[in-house]
């Protein structure tokens, strides 16, 4: 399953050169994982009040391949790459029409209540998981 998620390239996501700050792709990517993971059904609030879970990212390897500028509409494509017990890996593009600007392989790991790591809730494994 391919989630996408639109994102509008606003001047404040600029830099001097009128192209998106590398950066702010990362911003674009982590916008896209919270509403692919709404949209599996798990409500990361409710998630940590009742478990005292919460998601981190652990790794993110990047290529930028084509800049983006101001008033650009992008689409964010958000794929499951992996789910293990431990981790979930995600591929991520950010396109504007069929070219591709942005890609990247994110690795999230679920987190305690004392900040150490935990086991992914295994509802969140079963949805998740490609069927």
């Amino acid at each position: 399953m391919t989630h996408r998620f639109p994102v509008r390239v606003y001047y404040e996501d600029t830099d001097l050169a009128g192209i998106v700050y590398y950066a702010n792709y990362l911003k674009f990517i982590e916008r896209a994982r919270s509403e692919w993971v709404r949209d599996l059904g798990v409500d990361q609030v409710r998630l940590k009040a009742e478990r005292g879970v919460v998601f981190a990212v652990r790794r993110v390897e990047a290529d930028y391949l084509s800049p983006a500028r101001f008033d650009d509409l992008l689409e964010v494509e958000t794929r499951l790459a992996q789910v293990t017990p431990a981790r979930l890996t995600l591929d991520q593009r950010v396109l504007r029409g069929d070219a591709v600007l942005f890609s990247a392989r994110v690795t999230l790991v679920a987190l305690g209540e004392t900040g150490r790591p935990v086991r992914l809730p295994a509802e969140l494994c079963q949805i998740a998981a490609p069927r």
